[in-house]
């Protein structure tokens, strides 16, 4: 795509290669680089070339840039395949359309290729940007609207094969054209495509010049450092971040910003509850260590803090941890002390008095759909063997996990328990009551685990979230964090 400009210079050739923007002729336009490094601090002078190369991200700032001069531009930076218009039979929610037109308003490049007509200013934008939304809520179905709305060529990047299954159904069912997919043992490239996040990691620098748009479901998982090499390697310009968590407490969340595009729209848990999603109460249980678990408690918790006041490590941060853990390589007080640690977290996280309490609960909601969540599988698979209910953790098998899922979305399982794993990527049927025996103090999990149970009930009831807590221990303080 050529611009025109108000002299005869020799235009700046833009190209993709290998997740890159190759730029000729920058030194003989009227453009000077190190004007332009200015807005795109990125840019760097390629000795291979004699030219200019910024990473394939920067492709939409790199064109914002040029387009305040008045140079000329031969553009040929997206390889685009023709798409029909696409039309999804979903009708949005109040709250859905708002956050969709939130993102539409994010112009990052009005002189960009034709992404999306815009009748009101007779102009084209490339909207950017990241949506937090409670689970439950229809962010795929915000998704899908975006891709209807640009209806160009479009790349979905999600972390599971779970969501990859859930969002090549959604896709072909609502658009009548082929659905790619890189992940699950396919590598098929289509003008609309799915991929896992490690099968993008692998495909982006040969494929990133092929969609305008990139939807990234679970947008958070951006903030791990070779994942973010994704954002970078494509230069769709168009970018939608969909998370129902999106800072993260490494501060990785800033890098997503500036690699997707800012958190343009957020809506709590609290704005749906009652009309879009369940009304819902947490209820915390505290139950008390058995006098012996405390003794065993106290007495490890002990050895812990000892070594850590002649150590000097404070555990204020990871990286306070990980230095404990590297010392325990050679130092046999720092390997106690681990161990100790580690025995003390056992003890406060599977209490035999919150097995009791678990008892309790599920007696009180008998028949109701009941998710259990654990930190451990240990103590998942302990509540499946006391309570005879279906366990989920990261070693059962794909086709065995489906089989649970479906029994309990068809009412012949009323309970199941999981450790970790139905916290994000997987389509959980509905419940309305969930218990936390054990986890994290990540905000992002509690929010996850308390969508489990948000959709709304046909009986129009309450949902309700248990946590269960060892009073007197460090599981207080970690239930406090993640409220």
């Amino acid at each position: 795509m050529t611009r025109a400009s108000s002299d005869d210079a020799t235009p700046i050739e833009l190209r993709y290669e290998d997740g890159t923007i190759r730029i000729d002729g920058l030194g003989e336009s009227s453009v000077s680089p190190s004007a332009l490094r200015s807005s795109v601090p990125a840019l760097e002078a390629d000795s291979r070339t004699d030219g200019w190369r910024v990473p394939a991200g920067s492709y939409a700032v790199l064109r914002a840039a040029i387009a305040e001069t008045a140079a000329a531009v031969d553009d040929r930076v997206l390889d685009l395949a023709p798409l029909p218009e696409l039309r999804s039979a979903y009708e949005l929610r109040d709250y859905q359309a708002t956050a969709l037109e939130a993102w539409l308003e994010t112009d990052r490049w009005a002189d960009g290729p034709a992404l999306e007509s815009d009748s009101r200013t007779d102009d084209w934008r490339a909207p950017a940007g990241v949506l937090e939304l409670p689970t439950g809520s229809g962010k795929t179905v915000i998704a899908l609207k975006a891709i209807e709305r640009l209806s160009v060529p479009t790349l979905v990047v999600v972390p599971t094969i779970d969501l990859l299954e859930q969002w090549q159904r959604e896709l072909e069912r609502e658009f009548d054209v082929p659905i790619g997919r890189f992940g699950g043992g396919e590598q098929r490239l289509e003008p609309i495509t799915i991929s896992t996040y490690d099968s993008a990691y692998l495909k982006a620098d040969s494929v990133g010049d092929r969609f305008g748009l990139v939807v990234f479901d679970e947008v958070h998982h951006l903030g791990g450092e070779g994942y973010r090499e994704i954002a970078r390697l494509l230069a769709a310009p168009a970018r939608l971040g969909l998370t129902a968590t999106f800072e993260r407490p490494d501060g990785a969340h800033e890098v997503i910003k500036e690699i997707v595009g800012p958190l343009v729209r957020r809506v709590d848990v609290d704005e749906l509850a009652g009309d879009h999603l369940a009304n819902y109460d947490v209820k915390r249980l505290a139950v008390s260590l058995t006098p012996e678990e405390r003794a065993e408690y106290d007495r490890n918790q002990e050895i812990f803090a000892d070594y850590l006041a002649k150590s000097g490590i404070d555990m204020r941060s990871g990286s306070d941890y990980q230095e404990l853990v590297k010392r325990s390589g050679s130092d046999p007080e720092a390997r106690e002390a681990l161990l100790a640690r580690q025995r003390a977290r056992e003890l406060m996280l599977g209490s035999e008095n919150k097995l009791s309490a678990l008892a309790g609960i599920l007696d009180e909601h008998r028949g109701e759909r009941t998710i259990i969540f654990t930190a451990h599988n240990d103590l998942a698979y302990d509540v499946s063997e006391r309570f005879l209910i279906p366990t989920i953790t990261h070693q059962t098998g794909a086709a065995e996990r489906r089989e649970i899922l479906e029994r309990f979305r068809e009412g012949t399982y009323t309970r199941i328990a999981t450790s970790n794993v139905l916290d994000e990527g997987v389509d959980v049927p509905d419940a309305n009551v969930a218990v936390v025996l054990s986890g994290s103090g990540s905000e992002r999990e509690f929010t996850q685990r308390l969508g489990r149970i948000l959709r709304p009930n046909a009986d129009g009831g309450r949902a309700l979230l248990y946590e269960v807590v060892s009073e007197e221990t460090g599981e207080e303080r970690v239930a406090d964090r993640r409220r």
